[in-house]
């Protein structure tokens, strides 16, 4: 199903990816997946995608890694499609491997167990500005404040709640159905 993820042009609507913004970014990119393959992550995906936008046009594979562990190159934002996959034991360890990264705009927890969504949206769970039950993080409630903690802190775009300077604040969105809403279209029909 990764691999099927449509890669183009962005403008078509068919498209999920579409091009990182320069050759930097795709350099980037490599670096970041021969890292996690040094640090014993199985690597799949990743490649340029030539067929589109000729030679100055920087189209990729999104990649997803199964990594042994976190490390060093899940603590760095590459700005690339890349997803990090780590086995975990329970909830509490889940909860430590999110917050151990220094940023903290948006998390998601995908879970049957109304407690394991309840401590991941408390004061011990993520240390996010958004923090999502079985919806991704790609998407934003739009009558929530929109704003990260830690490294991608920096405030709240939306809402009432200047008082809460002093305290963590997080939005919280939960999905109670039994549908996955996947951003701009995506459906993965498994079957």
């Amino acid at each position: 199903m990764y691999a099927g993820i449509r890669v183009g042009d962005p403008l078509a609507p068919e498209t999920l990816v579409g091009p990182l913004i320069d050759g930097g970014a795709y350099d980037q990119m490599q670096q970041a997946l021969a890292q996690a393959q040094k640090e014993g992550g199985n690597v799949l995906g990743g490649e340029r995608v030539t067929t589109f936008g000729g030679e100055h046009a920087y189209y990729v594979r999104p990649a997803l890694v199964r990594m042994p562990r976190q490390s060093a190159v899940m603590h760095r934002e590459t700005f690339a499609p890349i997803l990090y996959a780590v086995a975990y034991d329970d909830v509490e360890e889940a909860i430590a491997l999110n917050n151990a990264v220094p940023q903290g705009l948006s998390s998601a927890i995908f879970t049957n167990d109304v407690r394991e969504s309840e401590l991941f949206m408390s004061a011990q769970g993520s240390d996010c500005g958004l923090a999502n039950v079985n919806i991704g993080t790609s998407g934003a409630e739009i009558g929530g404040a929109f704003g990260g903690e830690k490294e991608t802190g920096g405030g709240r775009e939306s809402g009432s709640d200047a008082w809460k300077n002093y305290m963590r604040r997080a939005t919280n969105t939960i999905n109670y159905s039994r549908v996955l809403p996947l951003a701009q279209g995506v459906q993965f029909d498994i079957g």
